[in-house]
């Protein structure tokens, strides 16, 4: 993470290691750099270490939990979707 070497990195995210690449991307993608924690050994071996982290600069860190927050609702709205589709469906 460049330029801010004196700020604290703070947890934001944690999740299996496919889970942790889409928040990481989807945080990288809204301007905050992001890093992943134990990504190394969740990739190369997910059955030692099944969940990973996702850091980010603490000045960004409301921003970041902003944007996971609304994405998590996003998908809660998808599935809520997806189930009144399947009722109309039967």
């Amino acid at each position: 993470m460049k330029g801010k070497d004196d700020t604290l990195l703070v947890e934001v995210f944690t999740g299996s290691p496919w889970e942790a690449e889409i928040t990481k991307g989807l945080l990288e993608s809204s301007g905050i750099e992001a890093i992943v924690k134990d990504g190394i050994m969740g990739t190369l071996a997910p059955y030692i270490s099944p969940e990973v982290a996702i850091l980010v600069n603490e000045d960004d860190y409301e921003s970041a939990t902003e944007i996971i927050k609304s994405q998590e609702r996003n998908r809660e709205l998808e599935k809520e979707k997806e189930g009144e589709v399947d009722l109309e469906l039967e």
